[in-house]
Order: C-alpha cells, then sequence, then structure tokens
C-alpha cells in the first residue's frame, strides 16, 4: 500500500496559489483600466476648457485653466499647447496608478486630448 495521503493537499495548494496570483493580476489590470479611463475623462476636460478659454478670455492662462480641471479630475497636466490666439488646445495629463498587486512602485497612465473652437466673425 502507497502513501498517497498528503499529495491532495499539495495539488490543492498549488490551485489556490495559481488563483490568487491571477485574481490579483486581474485586479491590477483593472485598476490600470480604470485609471487610463479617468486620465482620457481629466484630459478631455482639460482640452475643452482650454479652448473655451481661447474662445471667450477670461483674462487667465489657457494653460492654468487646464491645468485647474485636470487636477479637479485627479489628473496632473504635463503639457498644453493652447497659445492665445489660436483656436484649439491639444494637452497631455497623467494619472498615478499606486498600489498594484503584483508589481511595486507606481505606475502612470497618459492621455492626450484636442478641442478646436471655431469662433464666428
Amino acid at each position: 500500500m502507497s502513501s498517497d495521503r498528503g499529495s491532495i493537499t499539495v495539488v490543492t495548494a498549488a490551485v489556490i496559489a495559481v488563483v490568487v496570483i491571477i485574481t490579483m493580476g486581474t485586479a491590477d489590470v483593472g485598476k490600470a483600466l480604470v485609471a487610463s479611463a479617468h486620465a482620457r475623462q481629466a484630459a478631455d476636460a482639460a482640452a475643452l476648457a482650454a479652448a473655451q478659454e481661447l474662445a471667450l478670455p477670461s483674462g487667465r492662462v489657457p494653460a492654468e485653466v487646464a491645468g485647474d480641471f485636470a487636477a479637479h479630475n485627479g489628473a496632473t497636466l504635463t503639457a498644453c499647447t493652447c497659445a492665445p490666439g489660436t483656436a484649439g488646445a491639444l494637452v497631455t495629463v497623467i494619472v498615478q496608478i499606486d498600489h498594484l498587486l503584483l508589481l511595486p512602485g507606481s505606475r502612470t497612465a497618459t492621455a492626450q486630448a484636442r478641442a478646436v473652437v471655431e469662433v464666428p466673425p
């Protein structure tokens, strides 16, 4: 009679470990996708705000307005091509992705958006 007692415990432990790793990876991918969506949303809002400031100036710098809207949406403005006198704004924002389960350190999600405003003559 052979002693196979305990072999099912090793297999069960291995299966549980694989399931835990897959679950952690899925959570990390989900967190990255959410951060990417937030980055796109923040970039859209920042570009629209800068374009509105270009079309209907309130006295503020368009890049400053874009930065405020990006920050309000949880992002950091990294670039804004929105010179006064132009009809469009191109912005780039980043969103930090912290506390990933499988990858140490933090990552970033980057998004870019462009908004053009046609001003009637």
